[in-house]
């Protein structure tokens, strides 16, 4: 190992044992400490799209960081990995490299730990003439800084040389240039501009296109502690790099990094107090600094086609680099508990695209040319639950006003666009009159429920599947609750009356024409709502979520979710009953997996209709059972198998994460 190399790591946009310490959070302020290497950043990627760790990122911004592996010559911050371009890829393993060399010699240096918080990423060295401190954080969504001290531990005054350089730029693409003590990246693939800022006494030199060197000399006294603060920038050109720079210029690292730790502190607070009285432990703490953590890593400020800020589903799978309908619905309630501005901008992100009719689409992209936005299909109806979550936290009247007019228009579409027998009950279907897109506007894409749907046209650019979705009913019936209640906050009593009353009919119509008292289960029907489509899945559930069903009818349902040879597995609440034929979590996505969504609609469902035991008890089994939840390092996944708690598909997994939070949260 290269000991006397440390990687200052390149600076880019940034702003539980609970047998040993069971109240912890009752002792201490210090909530930061719970997401302490909460999860694993040690990367070195082999190449440019290596995708095998995780990566740290905060206040929006485009790119990541990683750190080393003991094992790896690199010994500091890996990266950045870059989501300005390709969906996500390594600029180079260590943009910037240092080397120390003490009165003319190569310092050798021990690593003494590595750690990583919400807040920033931390390496420390010594020898026994030095220490060293490397601290790195995102100033905001454009810029993260990073802070080298050198102490001197010895007896006797030392010159310290900090050389710096990069390792190889890994992709296509790149051309450095250099101004002064700025050195500039370009890149042909995306109109994003990356700068690297060196202390003005620093000595700067370009190699050549693709290789920079840099060298900061400090004479230090014994004891003493000198540093150096490099900044990192990737901005793309709707912002301003000449009033960053400045910023940059007259930058105050300790006071930017204290408010920092005290922003995340109070974030991590906000949650962790606010536990249901039931998961009071220190691990069920842990949980929620692990799902604060993968939202923030997956947080975006508005760039490209995006005009609003907002989550990632997941950074870390690259088909993942946009915002989705329903996901960010679900994002913005569990952000509503410590981060009110985003949750909101999340929601406008997606009414931006709102067209003229009320459709929202499925999902949008910053860059349209390795992606376009999918107007195919929308996605199930839970924007007003958002809202109305988010106007319980602060009470913002305006925010109502801006947005109760675009979800009315929504919730009209599904009447106008998708009920094909105008029956008063809707289906799930298509723009462009494809059965696959009429599945994915279920967000439940290859539910066993559709294997045998055709699609029918009900008018130009609106088509319906030949089935009538309980879900979705149940979606719409909380939506025109949801509705009244936003519409009597802004005085709007008779809409508010009409939607009550469309409610109570839409009820019943969920409760005669879903429920199978037989079976005890709720089901899709065909469109003249005579036949049930069998195949128990998670959909039967949502008329309890939703407040939709009968008091008998949630006991039937209650029975066959506490069921382990249905329902009750090892991670509870699955997308499908696991004693069916064509249940596979393996290759099933929704025949199988565990959604810890559909998971909370079936917790919240039981707790509606009393059922608190066994809600508290299966919300246990789900965080204990789904692998990597509980516990350090792990990051939290797309899906669980339901049966050996294995996580599934997508790393960093945004909804996942909103939905133990609100699992948690008392509300």
């Amino acid at each position: 190992m290269a000991k006397y190399l440390i990687a200052l790591g390149m600076l880019f946009n940034l702003s539980c044992n609970s047998s040993k310490e069971k109240q912890k959070t009752e002792d201490t302020n210090n909530f930061l400490d719970f997401s302490e290497n909460i999860l694993d950043y040690h990367i070195i990627p082999k190449d440019a799209k290596d995708r095998s760790g995780l990566m740290f990122s905060d206040q929006g911004a485009w790119f990541a960081y990683g750190m080393p592996e003991d094992t790896s010559d690199v010994i500091g911050f890996t990266g950045p990995f870059l989501m300005t371009q390709q969906n996500g890829i390594w600029l180079s393993t260590s943009f910037i490299n240092s080397m120390i060399q003490v009165d003319n010699a190569p310092e050798s240096l021990n690593t003494d730990s590595s750690r990583s918080y919400s807040s920033h990423l931390e390496m420390h060295y010594s020898s026994n003439k030095i220490a060293v401190d490397e601290t790195l954080f995102f100033k905001n969504g454009h810029t993260a800084l990073l802070q080298t001290k050198i102490k001197n531990t010895g007896n006797e005054t030392i010159d310290v040389e900090v050389l710096y350089e990069n390792a190889p730029i890994l992709i296509e693409g790149i051309s450095l240039s250099q101004n002064n003590h700025t050195i500039t990246i370009n890149s042909s693939k995306t109109n994003a501009v990356g700068y690297l800022t060196f202390p003005k006494n620093t000595k700067v030199e370009l190699v050549d296109s693709l290789y920079y060197k840099a060298k900061d000399v400090l004479t230090l006294n014994p004891n003493e502690t000198k540093e150096i603060v490099v900044a990192q920038t990737f901005i793309f050109p709707e912002y301003s790099w000449e009033e960053e720079q400045q910023s940059i210029t007259n930058v105050n690292f300790d006071s930017l990094f204290e408010a920092r730790k005290n922003e995340k502190n109070a974030q991590l607070k906000a949650i962790i107090e606010n536990r249901k009285p039931e998961f009071k432990e220190d691990k069920y703490a842990g949980v929620l600094a692990k799902s604060h953590l993968t939202l923030q890593n997956n947080w975006r400020i508005p760039a490209g086609e995006l005009t609003n800020e907002g989550l990632f589903p997941s950074y870390h799978y690259i088909g993942f680099h946009g915002f989705w309908a329903w996901d960010s619905w679900k994002h913005a309630v569990g952000l509503s508990y410590y981060n009110i501005d985003l949750a909101k901008n999340q929601m406008r992100a997606m009414f931006d695209f709102q067209s003229d009719d009320g459709f929202i689409v499925d999902c949008i992209f910053r860059d349209t040319t390795i992606e376009a936005h999918n107007y195919r299909d929308t996605k199930p109806p839970l924007s007003a639950w958002a809202v109305a979550h988010i106007y319980e936290k602060d009470k913002d009247l305006e925010f109502v006003k801006e947005l109760y007019p675009k979800i009315k228009k929504y919730h009209e579409w599904w009447y106008t666009k998708r009920d094909h027998d105008q029956d008063g009950l809707a289906e799930y279907g298509s723009t462009d009159g494809t059965v696959v897109a009429a599945k994915w506007e279920s967000g439940m894409d290859n539910a066993i429920r559709f294997d045998d749907s055709k699609i029918l046209k009900n008018g130009e650019g609106a088509y319906s599947l030949d089935q009538e979705s309980v879900d979705l009913n149940a979606y719409l019936y909380a939506e025109k609750l949801y509705l009244s209640e936003l519409a009597e906050i802004i005085n709007k009593l008779e809409e508010a009356k009409t939607y009550k009353d469309e409610a109570a009919i839409l009820k019943d119509k969920i409760q005669e024409q879903f429920f199978d008292p037989e079976d005890g289960w709720f089901y899709d029907t065909t469109l003249d709502g005579k036949t049930f489509i069998k195949g128990e899945g998670s959909e039967g559930w949502t008329a309890l979520w939703a407040n939709a069903a009968t008091q008998e009818q949630a006991n039937a349902v209650k029975l066959k979710m506490m069921d382990p040879e249905k329902f009750y597995t090892k991670v509870p609440f699955q997308t499908m009953s696991a004693d069916h034929e064509k249940f596979n979590p393996l290759r099933g996505y929704w025949r199988g997996p565990n959604w810890l969504d559909q998971a909370y609609f079936g917790v919240q469902g039981l707790r509606n209709y009393g059922f608190n035991t066994e809600a508290d008890q299966a919300t246990i089994q789900i965080i204990e059972g789904a692998d990597g939840v509980l516990g350090k390092g792990k990051a939290i996944r797309e899906n669980y198998h339901p049966i050996t708690g294995e996580g599934l598909n997508a790393q960093n997994f945004s909804w996942s994460a909103a939905h133990l939070i609100m699992l948690l949260q008392n509300d």
